[in-house]
């Protein structure tokens, strides 16, 4: 049986209240949200040795998460990942976003709110209603997260929206996973496996060209279980892994996409998604992020976590080839995400 509490957590600097959850289940497992951004901002677990181990990155206090840069664990959209020139077409006029990447759209403005929260069976969930052209995306968006424990230490992430007139949407959860904990260690050593065949190719601002490519004989290539950091330093023009992977399995019907391992805790991630991508990302620049610092003290380095955020391709609006993120006026979005632990005997 799940537990859960609940406290607050403070104000935001224009005085908005923010509450912290806690989801406990029998077998020593701690999940923390918090209504800003639905972050998660713990994740912990009994190690193979029963020490508790929290795997997430992120902040001890709403500052650092009001002040940091680096979308911790942050539910994001109302698009995740980069959207070309901060532009893109519907219904035959040109819609145009707020630029916050340079010339592109990156996100949205999703981890920068809060979020109505409610106790739920095993679990929380948040709502916001996002308004009509918030950021410059039409229509007004109502989208609901549901976040729940279960017995078998799973974070189940459970997404829907609606919007009242045709709009895009790519929703996802940029959690930064260190299965050794908050030791201020690298991942480059955790084993990662994937079940991808292929990527979106990219241009040198990490926009996708429209081109798909083979993962065959390049750093892309996970398939095989190996260690993050064998052929990170292929990579210079992204500065390490920040590519949208396809994933093999079935688009709409959960799936197991990718298992990363620990070597010196045994701790075991397990993830499954809908989704018909993922983007993977090794933390290239957490070094320089704008909080002080993160939990315990910790001022996390370069490659200090990695994500596996669950979504469509990126700038797909641009590009009708790939799979279409137009949410249609009174249709209704859904996707799930589950990120579960294990320990290794």
């Amino acid at each position: 049986m799940t537990t859960v509490s609940v406290r607050p957590f403070g104000s935001t600097g224009d005085g908005k209240a923010v509450t912290q959850y806690t989801l406990k289940n029998e077998n020593g497992m701690c999940v923390q949200l918090l209504s800003y951004a639905c972050a998660v901002q713990r994740m912990v677990i009994p190690d193979k040795n029963g020490v508790p181990r929290d795997v997430v990155l992120g902040y001890d206090t709403l500052e650092g998460y009001e002040n940091g840069s680096s979308f911790f664990s942050a539910f994001v959209g109302r698009y995740a990942n980069r959207i070309k020139n901060a532009a893109f077409p519907l219904g035959g006029k040109m819609v145009r976003l707020r630029p916050n990447a340079g010339a592109h759209h990156l996100h949205g403005a999703f981890a920068r709110r809060v979020f109505d929260g409610e106790m739920a069976d095993g679990g929380v969930v948040f709502r916001y209603v996002s308004p009509p052209e918030e950021e410059g995306y039409p229509g007004t968006l109502t989208g609901e997260v549901r976040y729940t424990l279960t017995a078998d230490n799973a974070l189940v992430i459970a997404y829907t929206a609606t919007a009242d007139a045709d709009t895009v949407v790519n929703l996802t959860n940029h959690a930064y996973f260190n299965l050794n904990g908050q030791d201020g260690s690298d991942v480059l050593n955790h084993l990662l496996q994937i079940d991808a065949d292929s990527y979106t190719d990219m241009d040198g601002s990490l926009i996708p060209t429209g081109k798909i490519n083979s993962v065959d004989g390049t750093a892309l290539d996970f398939r095989s279980e190996k260690p993050i950091g064998a052929d990170i330093a292929q990579l210079t023009q992204s500065g390490g892994y920040d590519h949208n992977l396809i994933l093999n399995g079935s688009t709409g019907a959960l799936h197991r996409f990718a298992t990363a391992k620990s070597g010196s805790t045994g701790i075991i991630l397990t993830a499954y998604t809908t989704e018909p991508a993922i983007q993977l990302y090794t933390g290239n620049f957490i070094q320089n992020d704008t909080a002080a610092h993160g939990k315990n003290g910790v001022r996390y380095p370069r490659y200090g976590g990695f994500c596996l955020e669950a979504q469509h391709y990126p700038c797909s609006p641009n590009y009708p080839q790939f799979p279409s993120t137009v949410l249609k006026k009174g249709e209704t979005y859904r996707q799930t995400t589950v990120y579960q632990l294990s320990v290794a005997e």
